[in-house]
């Protein structure tokens, strides 16, 4: 260090992607195969065990978790003058998908506890123009579950889930990913499991399987032509290019074979955060993350600062520290692209005051116990000004 700054070599990163043992390997299996385009052995391999990790009834993986968002609306056919009601607190891909199709957001407020959709803000929404329900599991933290499915069927509502900081969950009798109509999965390297880029469309609805099938393969009924079930393929429907490549396959298929050792070691950073920072927010007014009976993917870990201003000093603070935090989303609602595609019911103050307070620490597989130790005594060391 100098002049009280952290040089680069002493910061502890905020997030860093875990390198599983064997995925070297499994790409240069790939290479030497002469099948790098899609849905080759690997593809096959990684979406079995995701079936297994999400009882999900079927599974397609993707570029990416936009890209399965994305199916997932132009599956479910919402288009023009419809309305899909998500959370303004989430990830712009949930919208973006919407928002591409025509339809409109309706935003609506958070769960203060959890960063999850409110309930029953979720059900006032509902109106003549409504199609679905987006929900995301915040930090793999699960949403009202029953509630949410309450609202779906007295409404015949189709939710689209997305499952991107929540895969392995289990929450009672649900498994996250298996809770919607459909699901999106994100394997994106700051992700719990990761391929770098990458996602899965993860399909609860037997009758949208073959219509995926179609739209994932540029239009086609080429997954058919693969089975034997049809002599030649063609263009049959609208599609896209949705395919992973079979390299980020083989290396997704090597990460999920070792999600037990990663959870293992994101639950033990997880814990000492959330038992060593206890006293400290007692004292300073802060909250620490706390989900409901203890369920979580521990894919973040964060800090609910008593103030606007407190969260952006301890930002500051603990950079200067070498430690890098950060907040989250914006809210949609308020976001430029929210507000040209996008409505709400009222004032989502609840999103707003969340999305300005909240802190998230560094937590990645592979923190050593000093670089933990660092970032809690860096916690710790603040004080409200």
């Amino acid at each position: 260090m100098g002049d009280g700054v952290a040089v680069a070599s002493d910061i502890v990163p905020f997030s860093r992607p875990y390198r599983s043992e064997d995925e070297l390997a499994n790409v240069a299996r790939v290479l030497a195969s002469d099948h790098s385009h899609g849905d080759g052995p690997f593809t096959r391999r990684a979406s079995e065990k995701i079936v297994t990790l999400t009882t999900a009834g079927h599974v397609l993986l993707t570029p990416s978790g936009t890209h399965s968002l994305e199916m997932a609306s132009s599956l479910l056919g919402i288009g023009r003058g419809d309305e899909v009601i998500l959370p303004s607190f989430t990830f712009p891909s949930a919208a973006d998908a919407v928002a591409r199709t025509g339809a409109t957001c309706v935003f609506v407020d958070i769960d203060p506890s959890t960063g999850n959709i409110d309930a029953n803000q979720a059900s006032e929404a509902v109106g003549p123009r409504t199609r679905a329900i987006s929900v995301m599991h915040y930090g793999g933290v699960p949403v009202d579950i029953e509630s949410m499915l309450s609202i779906a069927r007295e409404h015949g509502l189709p939710i689209i889930e997305d499952n991107a900081h929540g895969l392995g969950v289990r929450a009672g009798a649900h498994t996250l990913g298996s809770v919607g109509v459909l699901a999106a999965q994100s394997f994106h390297d700051t992700k719990n499991v990761h391929c770098g880029e990458g996602g899965a469309l993860l399909i609860n609805d037997p009758a949208l399987v073959e219509r995926a099938e179609i739209m994932r393969e540029k239009g086609t009924n080429r997954s058919q032509y693969l089975r034997g079930q049809v002599d030649k393929y063609r263009w049959v429907d609208w599609g896209s290019s949705y395919l992973m490549s079979e390299i980020s396959a083989a290396v997704l298929d090597a990460q999920l074979s070792e999600i037990g050792e990663i959870q293992h070691q994101r639950v033990s950073v997880w814990d000492r955060y959330a038992l060593e920072l206890d006293e400290w927010a007692d004292a300073l007014g802060a909250r620490l993350m706390s989900p409901p009976l203890g369920i979580h993917a521990a894919h973040l870990f964060y800090l609910v600062m008593p103030t606007w201003a407190s969260q952006t000093d301890l930002i500051a603070s603990l950079r200067l520290a070498g430690v890098i935090a950060s907040f989250h989303y914006v809210p949609l609602d308020s976001s430029p692209a929210g507000l040209r595609y996008g409505r709400t019911l009222g004032s989502l103050d609840v999103s707003e005051d969340f999305s300005r307070r909240i802190v998230r620490l560094p937590l990645w597989p592979g923190m050593s116990e000093d670089q933990v130790s660092r970032v809690i005594d860096a916690v710790r060391a603040f004080q409200l000004l």
